[in-house]
């Protein structure tokens, strides 16, 4: 039996003994794009701040390996990141930063690209962990690198739950489909369902959306498996930035704007759908897939 079998068999155990507690599981949304420069970062931090104005408890975990866009735009400067909670004995309240709205930051840091290394030990104390973590939040938003990296594919291939972030540029649709093309091929043999939310952003008009969506379905239900739904749209916006310039999420700088209205209207058709799915994933079983993906890649 290899490395990535066992941890399957203890994580399963692991979480039987969780449901037997009803011990609570977060909401984890996932959100990526083929390429960079089309506000994803952006939107994670502002549908983190519109849905903990709805009441929601929610922690952003920054992915985006060597960037620091989420902590600029939040305004924090996180002490300690996953790599303290693997290695330095932190507990998951030592590595979350509170900005603005009450919403939790984690940063990644190195921690992620050492997934594979830990020791049988070491992996049973991150997912204690991380139960903890999924009780101290309602949602989790996780925010990738763009691209499609081995890191970034293996964060989303993880994932339960993604929105893909798209703009009508040809380059931004051209490399939004590499990813989906690729993830296709890492979840083929999952038994359980992954749900891809397309959001459709800096559009000039609701029409130019709708090209954008079409565009997408008939490739997609052509050529892949993968379902993917219309999640909304995000106007392009001056006053977008403008908040970017000034380093200061738009749904506080300027709540008024357009897109910061539109970004609220997808915090709430999320918010609509936050009921607890029949087997919820939570923050433990993304990082469990994703130590199993780490572990098999460096069995290879």
């Amino acid at each position: 039996m290899d490395q990535a079998e066992k941890l399957r068999k203890m994580l399963k155990s692991q979480a039987s003994e969780k449901r037997e507690t009803n011990a609570k599981v977060a909401k984890v949304i996932t959100v990526t794009s083929g390429k960079g420069g089309v506000g994803k970062s952006s939107l994670s931090v502002n549908l983190a701040i519109q849905l903990s104005r709805m009441g929601k408890r929610v922690i952003v975990f920054d992915a985006d390996i060597g960037l620091a866009n989420i902590e600029i735009m939040l305004g924090v400067r996180p002490i300690y990141n996953l790599a303290d909670l693997m290695y330095r004995g932190k507990n998951i309240k030592d590595i979350i930063t509170y900005g603005p709205e009450n919403v939790g930051f984690i940063s990644g840091g190195s921690g992620i690209h050492e997934l594979s290394n830990l020791t049988k030990d070491q992996i049973y104390s991150l997912v204690h962990k991380l139960i903890e973590l999924d009780q101290l939040a309602d949602v989790i938003i996780v925010d990738t690198g763009a691209g499609i990296s081995d890191m970034v594919l293996e964060f989303v291939a993880a994932s339960e739950e993604i929105l893909l972030v798209a703009t009508p540029e040809p380059t931004s649709i051209t490399d939004a489909y590499a990813l989906l093309k690729t993830l296709n091929r890492k979840i083929r043999d999952r038994a359980d369902n992954t749900t891809v939310k397309l959001v459709a952003n800096q559009v000039n008009n609701e029409s130019e959306a709708v090209e954008l969506y079409k565009k997408f379905g008939i490739v997609v239900d052509k050529f892949l498996d993968i379902g993917i739904e219309e999640l909304g749209s995000v106007p392009y916006d001056r006053d977008m930035q403008k908040a970017i310039m000034k380093q200061a999420p738009i749904s506080i700088s300027i709540p008024n704007a357009k897109s910061a209205k539109a970004i609220g209207e997808i915090a709430r058709k999320l918010e609509n759908i936050q009921e607890e799915p029949e087997n919820p994933i939570g923050m433990v079983r993304v990082f469990s897939r994703l130590i199993r993906l780490s572990l098999k890649k460096e069995n290879k």
